[in-house]
């Protein structure tokens, strides 16, 4: 579980239900991540209100910091903050899984390819 989750707000006072949900959504999120590199993951979720004509709606943005100077970023617009965890969720865990891909070498595309090589 990633332990280091910062909720902070901008124009926005972050409530304790909004904090608990982020939480619970974003710690699920090591599960994809190598098993190296899961211990020392730091999160920080920003959300700004903004004044629109048609309605106030909310900038969520997510980073999460990687050991090794990796860093995956999420953003994104939405009318609704629990939402807008929701997708950010979504958007990570697609850049988690292709970081994963690139980081493991036994995952890494065609290994089937390499099997049938020619050698010599």
């Amino acid at each position: 579980m990633i332990e280091k989750i910062d909720i902070s707000g901008s124009n926005y006072k972050v409530e304790e239900s909004f904090q608990k949900y982020a939480t619970k959504r974003i710690s699920k999120l090591d599960k994809y991540l190598p098993r190296h590199n899961k211990k020392d993951v730091v999160a920080k979720i920003v959300v700004t209100e903004v004044d629109r004509a048609h309605g106030n709606k909310y900038e969520l943005s997510a980073t999460l910091e990687i050991p090794g100077g990796k860093v995956i970023t999420a953003k994104d617009e939405c009318s609704n903050v629990f939402a807008g965890i929701d997708i950010l969720e979504a958007k990570l865990n697609g850049q988690i899984r292709r970081y994963k891909l690139e980081a493991t070498p036994h995952l890494r595309k065609n290994p089937i390819k390499r099997l049938f090589k020619k050698r010599g």
